[in-house]
């Protein structure tokens, strides 16, 4: 038999509750708080509200998230700001999770939340490394998983899949020698759809379909589960 996990409602009822306080409490930056996945509630902040809203998840009493367990990105070229950056954090005190999402491009910078979280150091380094967001304020802001001197940013969309730059042994020169790659590039379509959509189930959603959006005047999750656009899309 598959594996079937049981939604238990009322936690999203408490869920729903609980993210409609975040948003009374925080009206500048939430922009939208939502269920994905069944259970787990996201918040939707503006690129402004990084620092604010993390500190506030952290500190008061009604939310105690004093642990930070991952900050992550994805990149979607065809958005107008085409990277999102994760904030996972959790909740000891109240066995809870809670995933902050918020947008920016390749030009503007984000706070980086290292005075609230001195773990979020190394994450904030991935999330550079690998796509090429900055965050202000960081102490330590360099790469921390590529090389040396390595050129562009792995995860973005648009880096070519055989790299900028070829590193090899030079058995003449007796040492390494980097230069640059001499295979073209192939012409790469950026198409988003998911290759299970070809499953009946799911031709008629979306990759980000799934989410349930929360009533911030009531609390109330909305009972469907259809596709919400980003909240840089609004």
């Amino acid at each position: 038999m598959p594996n079937v996990i049981k939604i238990d409602q009322d936690k999203v009822k408490l869920l729903g509750i609980f993210g409609k306080f975040v948003a009374e409490c925080l009206p500048k930056y939430v922009q939208r708080v939502q269920i994905a996945a069944g259970d787990e509630l996201e918040v939707l902040i503006h690129p402004d509200g990084v620092y604010p809203v993390i500190h506030f998840l952290k500190s008061h009493h009604a939310c105690q998230f004093s642990n930070i367990t991952f900050v992550t990105g994805v990149d979607v070229p065809t958005r107008q700001h085409r990277f999102e950056v994760v904030y996972g954090l959790l909740s000891l005190r109240y066995n809870a999770r809670v995933r902050v999402r918020t947008y920016t491009d390749e030009l503007t910078p984000l706070e980086s939340i290292t005075s609230v979280f001195q773990g979020a150091n190394w994450y904030e380094r991935e999330v550079y490394d690998m796509y090429g967001v900055v965050f202000n304020n960081h102490p330590d802001l360099r790469r921390i998983l590529t090389d040396y001197g390595f050129e562009g940013h792995p995860l973005r969309k648009d880096f070519p899949l055989s790299g900028y730059t070829e590193v090899r042994y030079d058995a003449e020169l007796r040492r390494i020698i980097s230069e640059p790659v001499e295979l073209m590039q192939e012409f790469r379509k950026f198409d988003l759809d998911s290759p299970w959509e070809t499953l009946p189930s799911f031709r008629t959603t979306s990759v980000t379909a799934g989410y349930r959006n929360v009533d911030l005047a009531t609390g109330t999750v909305s009972p469907s589960s259809e596709a919400q656009p980003s909240s840089d899309q609004k």
